[in-house]
């Protein structure tokens, strides 16, 4: 598949860490942005690239020349005059039926292979890639239906009130005949604003959810952490090709109050200190996956769309505090019958609702994830046995003294206990990059 990179931007915002370069060449960690997303596009088979270039253009150039020295073939298409995000596009000649186009100010490290094979599934004229990330509040969000396919796009400046964090990567594969159906109509075209949202309504566009690593440059603070985060293994180690490590979490007790069955979103309220331990599970590359029994469904006390919509309470609020989720498994059943109101189709004894592991095992295998390395954090035993019955490390929030036969079961006094006390200490045995296969 051909690749297409838009790399002529000036980068304004982060021009304090170098000004003289294209964004795309400010060095990290001793090589150019751009290089680091060469690197992962040939580890992925992926070497036909174009590059569109602008602003001091030769620079990439010169540095990158016809590709062989990275094991590409590296073309390129100088913008005489700015042409915005996406009018290259209609310039270049012989696009493959699919192509990836990419932001060249973004650091990725990602298994394009389950893209790709998103795209083919979904028959998709135009595939986004979409994740969870720690400043919502400014960035734009991307609305989905069950079947992924994008429903509306909020920018920043939009009004919003709830919402699921779910931010646009800057990652897209797009089909040649998108861009049949989406004549030229000015020469300086806006990718989002002119061709993606203006498009959404013909139900061809689609959201590939992923938590692997995808971080924009555009701040210098943006810029300090992602370098810390190569040096730390956690660019690479996100990228779902490597068996992941996760903290699965409760979430009545464990991120929110508890004090009786929860019907509607303004009655979410975070646990103090609940967001700043999600923020230090995120900020050690853990997945942070919730695991919920939400008989409510089955009570017939609340619908699956109000229950979306406590979630998104939750997702904003932990957003307000940098933290995220990366996904959210939910059991809609209760075995017990016989109440009014109740829904019969959901009384049923599934193999979903903890202690059984069924939610924690498709998490699992959505994500490649190694359940012996990560844990299951939760108030209740029920939450203790699902952990043990999938193979993760148990982890019990009590104030109680240890109770008997909770030898082997880890025990703190609450999340942020759990984060601040005990993960920060497993900082350190993360695998460093060269030891990756």
């Amino acid at each position: 598949m051909q690749v297409v990179i838009m790399a002529g931007g000036k980068g304004t915002r982060v021009s304090s860490i170098a000004s003289d370069i294209p964004k795309p060449m400010i060095p990290i960690c001793g090589k150019p942005i751009l290089e680091h997303q060469i690197e992962c596009l040939k580890k992925n088979g992926l070497t036909g690239i174009t590059i569109g270039v602008g602003h001091l253009g030769w620079h990439i150039k010169d540095y990158f020349g016809d590709g062989s020295r990275f094991g590409c073939a590296i073309s390129y298409y100088t913008e005489t005059e700015p042409l915005g995000t996406a009018g290259m596009l209609y310039k270049l000649k012989n696009l493959s039926d699919d192509f990836i186009l990419l932001n060249g100010d973004v650091i990725f490290d990602i298994d394009f292979s389950r893209m790709i094979a998103f795209h083919a599934g979904k028959k998709a004229q135009v595939t986004l890639a979409v994740h969870p990330n720690s400043h919502p509040f400014d960035s734009a969000l991307i609305t989905t239906n069950n079947n992924n396919q994008v429903t509306g796009w909020l920018n920043k400046e939009d009004e919003r009130t709830w919402y699921k964090n779910r931010v646009n990567a800057g990652i897209h594969i797009m089909s040649a005949e998108f861009l049949k159906n989406c004549p030229q109509s000015k020469e300086k075209i806006d990718l989002d604003r002119d061709m993606l949202k203006p498009s959404i309504s013909s139900g061809r566009i689609f959201a590939y959810s992923t938590p692997e690593y995808i971080k924009d440059m555009g701040t210098p603070e943006r810029y300090a952490q992602v370098t810390s985060d190569i040096e730390n293994g956690i660019v690479r180690q996100k990228n779902l090709a490597v068996k992941q490590k996760c903290v699965f979490l409760d979430r009545d007790g464990t991120i929110n109050k508890f004090n009786d069955f929860i019907t509607k979103p303004e009655d979410f309220e975070l646990i103090d200190g609940a967001a700043e331990a999600i923020k230090k599970i995120n900020s050690l590359g853990y997945l942070a996956i919730v695991i919920t029994n939400q008989p409510v469904i089955a009570r017939g006390d609340v619908d699956f769309q109000t229950l979306d919509m406590i979630h998104m309470k939750m997702e904003t609020d932990l957003g307000k505090h940098g933290a995220y989720i990366d996904d959210l498994f939910y059991c809609p059943h209760h075995p017990d019958k016989g109440f009014d109101g109740e829904r019969p189709e959901y009384k049923i004894d599934c193999d979903c609702r903890k202690p059984k592991p069924g939610m924690i095992l498709q998490a699992a295998e959505k994500y490649n994830i190694n359940l012996s390395q990560s844990y299951m954090v939760g108030d209740d035993m029920r939450d203790v046995n699902a952990g043990i019955n999938a193979g993760c490390i148990p982890v019990f929030l009590t104030n109680n003294k240890p109770c008997e036969g909770m030898n082997n079961i880890k025990i703190f006094d609450s999340l942020g206990d759990f984060a601040g006390r005990f993960l920060s200490q497993d900082e350190n045995n993360w695998v460093r990059p060269e030891e990756y296969p």
